[in-house]
């Protein structure tokens, strides 16, 4: 958060860039570059507004302060507010005012498109008038910089993830192709040899008869004894403690940068397990693999929203309505498991 305030602080010209440089459109600026870049458009997590005037009357006075020619009625109607044209801005919803906040984007019209939270506590219709603003301006050639917190958001809407933590800036692969890459370099699970196939090959080392027999009684009991013990729990450690979950507890599991995490009640835990180890470990309790960094307990989804052509979430059934990105290739297979063309 702090470092987001610094950014944010930079590119709107508020504070100088102390040290290094920041690079726009192949330029390189140092200083206060908000005089330089004069094409950047801001949405910002807090912003002043016009609560007393409606919202044709707040997009008119955008319209002149940005020198914006195209009729506001239009980007109303990409906005999704041309029912609300004539209500001021103190009757609308939350999501109402922040689609307001998405039309003044549009109308500053700027080359770089620096958005804070865009979506944060909107509804989904909120949330499908973003992802579809972001793709129209993006194809115009705009970019678009998202600043969140939140990873679906991040994996939702853009086609490039960075995630900043105590290592730096992180790329976060996100693509379809890569990922179907990455599910086939997964190993094959081991198996075991049949007897047939044990003793042919025992047969042509020269080992007796005898020493097969010995091998298939000890494989056997070592098997029942795995059954006798079979570990369901899922460890997890928080400070000093271990702590064990029962899959059914868990509504999602989270991997990246390595680390993976348990998501139980709006809590994240570690653990020590591969999101692949995860998956399979997980797989008789119902889990889907939702997405290449995402795995997801289905018998907590209430929802499958779809965005986009290739925009999907899963809502889950908890208080806070959580949200966990479903890719282009997995809504054809869930669809499949569920009988659905």
């Amino acid at each position: 958060m702090n470092v987001r305030a610094v950014l944010l602080g930079i590119l709107t010209g508020k504070l100088p860039v102390a040290e290094g440089e920041i690079r726009i459109n192949g330029h390189t600026y140092t200083g206060h570059i908000r005089q330089a870049v004069p094409e950047t458009g801001f949405l910002l997590l807090e912003e002043g507004e016009y609560t007393r005037l409606t919202v044709k009357e707040n997009l008119r006075f955008y319209s002149k302060l940005y020198g914006y020619g195209r009729p506001v009625e239009e980007v109303m109607r990409i906005v999704r507010l041309d029912a609300k044209a004539g209500v001021r801005l103190s009757a609308l919803s939350h999501s109402e005012r922040k689609r307001v906040q998405y039309a003044r984007l549009i109308i500053q019209d700027a080359q770089l498109l620096v958005c804070e939270e865009p979506d944060q506590n909107v509804d989904n219709e909120t949330k499908l008038v973003f992802r579809r603003l972001v793709q129209q301006l993006c194809g115009s050639g705009k970019a678009v910089l998202i600043l969140t917190g939140n990873m679906e958001t991040a994996l939702s809407i853009t086609n490039r993830v960075y995630r900043l933590d105590e290592k730096g800036l992180q790329a976060f692969d996100i693509q379809d192709q890569e990922e179907q890459a990455a599910e086939s370099a997964v190993p094959e699970p081991s198996f075991i040899q049949s007897a047939d196939e044990t003793e042919s090959s025992r047969k042509e080392d020269g080992q007796p008869d005898g020493d097969i027999v010995k091998e298939e009684e000890a494989a056997e009991e070592i098997e029942q004894t795995l059954q006798l013990f079979r570990f369901e729990k899922i460890p997890t450690r928080m400070n000093d403690k271990i702590i064990l979950f029962n899959p059914p507890e868990i509504d999602y599991v989270e991997s990246s940068d390595g680390q993976t995490q348990l998501s139980i009640g709006g809590e994240l835990y570690p653990t020590a397990f591969k999101i692949n180890e995860l998956q399979e470990r997980l797989h008789s309790y119902g889990f889907f693999r939702c997405h290449r960094s995402y795995l997801v307990n289905l018998q907590k989804v209430r929802e499958v929203i779809t965005f986009t052509r290739n925009s999907y979430s899963l809502v889950l059934d908890d208080v806070a309505k959580t949200s966990v990105p479903l890719s282009k290739t997995k809504m054809a297979e869930l669809k499949e498991m569920m009988g659905l063309k």
